[in-house]
Formats: structure tokens, sequence, C-alpha cells
């Protein structure tokens, strides 16, 4: 009797190890790289947080996340990297900024999905999720057919994205009239905007003309020479639409010297880059209307407001991403049967997030952005 024992007990631990292994097996395990201490602290938090959402959302317990703190350092992320790459990671979300990606690509069966939105010199393993420069111009592209507008200059800041814009002008495919580079010192800038806009021709050009009125015998002479006293300048720019690809106040900066030199966004384009919605610019009214691409609005601020329920406080801008970058790993994996190999991010894929539609193809990623224009102190949605 005591070997029959000994038998089935045999049978049962045989049994159970043999559901632990294949529950191991089917289990798909995350690695999140992000700074949970330190200055950037804030957004990590956020990212996991948002995670978190995402993973008590998809509700299956063949994901397993595994956060690690990159405390935003290169090597602290590698170190990160080595350990979780040990036990069998081989998707990672994360890091956020592009300067972490380095020595990455040591790890050439694993992938990833990095926040930054630089595309330019990034290892081959690593797919860049922000929101890049070439999403933003396929919409300002598609902007700009709409509104036949054919005449575009493109004012770009001599900073450290310069060349990720220039990159996606090339690859986008769109018009333009003219690229104008520009110190975004405040004390260079008007003398720039006024060169690029021909400010000081066409303010010649006004006091040529009212001088020549003065000295007509023309009819209505009066009436003339007081539309032409209400002007600032007289003659064209020669564009009708003007991209400027800045953020924040010197983006502001741009827009305030435009109008200095007599450019209205009520008769020339305003178009700038991804602005997340931020509701400073009500304040500018002169500056209104403005132009911009981004993600969807509505599922942006309701995403916001359920994150606000869980844990008291609005996310960070890039904390919705994390919410649907555990969404799309998920997505891929269902379609590839929940097999981790190198076909997982190269076949053609879309995914629609919260944030919009995902568009996937050879290890790249494309953000399919709506469009909204800042007018009356609201963002009208404009595609």
């Amino acid at each position: 009797m005591k070997e029959l024992y000994k038998y089935i007990f045999k049978i049962i631990l045989i049994y159970f190890f043999s559901i632990n292994l294949s529950y191991s097996e089917n289990t798909i395990k995350i690695g999140v790289l992000v700074p949970l201490t330190g200055e950037h602290s804030h957004i990590g938090k956020s990212i996991i947080q948002s995670i978190r959402i995402g993973v008590n959302k998809i509700d299956d317990s063949k994901l397993t996340i595994f956060p690690r703190d990159t405390k935003s350092n290169s090597k602290t992320t590698l170190g990160s990297v080595k350990e979780l790459y040990s036990i069998g990671v081989r998707i990672f979300i994360g890091p956020v900024f592009n300067e972490n990606l380095k020595e990455l690509n040591k790890f050439q069966d694993a992938v990833f999905l990095s926040f930054t939105n630089k595309i330019i010199g990034n290892p081959n393993n690593v797919i860049s999720t922000g929101i890049n420069a070439k999403s933003q111009f396929d919409a300002i592209k598609k902007y700009l057919e709409m509104n036949d507008l054919d005449g575009t200059l493109v004012l770009i800041p001599k900073k450290s994205f310069k060349e990720e814009v220039e990159e996606a002008i090339i690859r986008s495919k769109i018009k333009t009239k003219k690229i104008f580079y520009y110190d975004a010192e405040p004390t260079k800038l008007t003398k720039q905007i006024e060169k690029v806009t021909r400010y000081k021709i066409r303010k010649r050009n006004l006091e040529d003309e009212i001088k020549r009125v003065e000295n007509s015998d023309e009819n209505n002479k009066e009436r003339k020479l007081e539309i032409l006293n209400k002007k600032d300048t007289l003659g064209r720019i020669g564009y009708d639409s003007i991209i400027i690809a800045d953020f924040n106040e010197s983006l502001k900066s741009v827009t305030t010297s435009l109008l200095y030199t007599d450019v209205s966004p009520k008769k020339i384009a305003f178009i700038s880059l991804n602005q997340w919605f931020d509701e400073t610019l009500f304040k500018e009214k002169a500056s209104q209307p403005i132009a911009f691409p981004s993600i969807n609005r509505e599922n942006f601020y309701n995403f916001r407001d359920d994150y606000k329920k869980i844990y008291n406080k609005h996310p960070s801008q890039i904390g919705i991403l994390g919410y649907d970058l555990i969404g799309l790993i998920y997505y891929l994996l269902l379609k590839n049967d929940f097999e981790v190999d190198n076909k997982l991010f190269v076949k053609d894929n879309k995914f629609k997030g919260v944030s919009g539609v995902f568009e996937i193809n050879n290890k790249k990623i494309n953000h399919i952005l709506t469009f909204y224009r800042v007018e009356d102190g609201k963002f009208k949605k404009i595609f």
C-alpha cells in the first residue's frame, strides 16, 4: 500500500510540475524601463501606472510586467536590461529618453519600444513609439492639400531636433516653397523673421505708395490715403502658409515676431507641430487660428479622467502611450499565437489605441494623427 501511495504521489508531483512548466512557458515577460527616481520620476511613475491600467483591462495572466528604474541614466538602463534579459525578457517598454538607448544593440533578439520620438540613429532593435516628426508632417501634408495651400514656408529652429524635422519633410514628400532656419534667441529672432517675410521691402512699398498718392491727382485721394495709413506694410510675403516647427514659449516668440512683421494668421495659415493641447495657447488670441497635428483629444481627455479617478492626479503626456503600448504588444502576440520572435514587429499591422491608430511595419511605428485648430479659445477638430 505504501508503494502505491508513493507512486500516486509521484504522479501528482509530475502533474503539478507539468502544469507549472506549461504556465511558465506561456508567460510573456515584459520589461518596463522608466525613471522611477530623480527629476523625471513623475514621468516614469505615470507610465507604470498607465501600463497597470492596461494590464488590468487586458486581464490575462500570461502577461507579467517587470518594472525597472533607469534613473534616466544609460549605465543604469543597461544594467537593468542585462538583469531582465538573463531571466528571459525579450520585449521591453522603454527607455523613455533617446540618450538611454546606447548599447542596446547588444541584445539583438530583444526589442525595445522606446518612448522617444526621434527615429534617426537609433539601434536597429529599438522602435521609436513617440509622436515622431514623420507622423506629424504626414498629417500636415493632408491639411495643406485639403486647403489648397501650396506656397508653404517652413521655419525650423537651430535646435537638436532639426535633423528629425528635415528627415520628416523628405520622407513625407511634403511640398514646401522655402525652408528657413532661425536662431531661437529672442534678441535675434525678430530680425530673422523680418528677413524671411520681406518686412522692410513691404514697409518701404507702403511708404512709397503713400508718397505717390499724396503727390497724385487721383479721385478719392483722401480716402485712399486713409486706407493706406491704416496699413503697416504693402505687398505679399510670397507664402500662403507657414509651418513653425517649434513648441512652448519659443513657438509663441515666433508667432509674436510674425505679427510684428504684419503677417497675420487671418491671412496666412499658421501651422505648428504637436502641442499636446497646451491651453496657454488660448491666451495668444492674436496668433489664432493656429493648427497642429496630435493624438485623439477626446480619447486623451477620457483617459486622463479615468487615470485621475484611480490615482487622484493627471498622467504625464506620454503616460497614455504606455497604456497603448501594452495593448499593442498584447494585440500582436494574439496575432502571432503568443510566440515572441523576430516577426512580431515586422509584419504590416494596424492597431487602434486610445491615442490613435498605430501603423507597424518592419520594426517602425507611424501614428495616424488627428488635426486641430486653436480658434476662439478652443481646440477645434479638423479631421
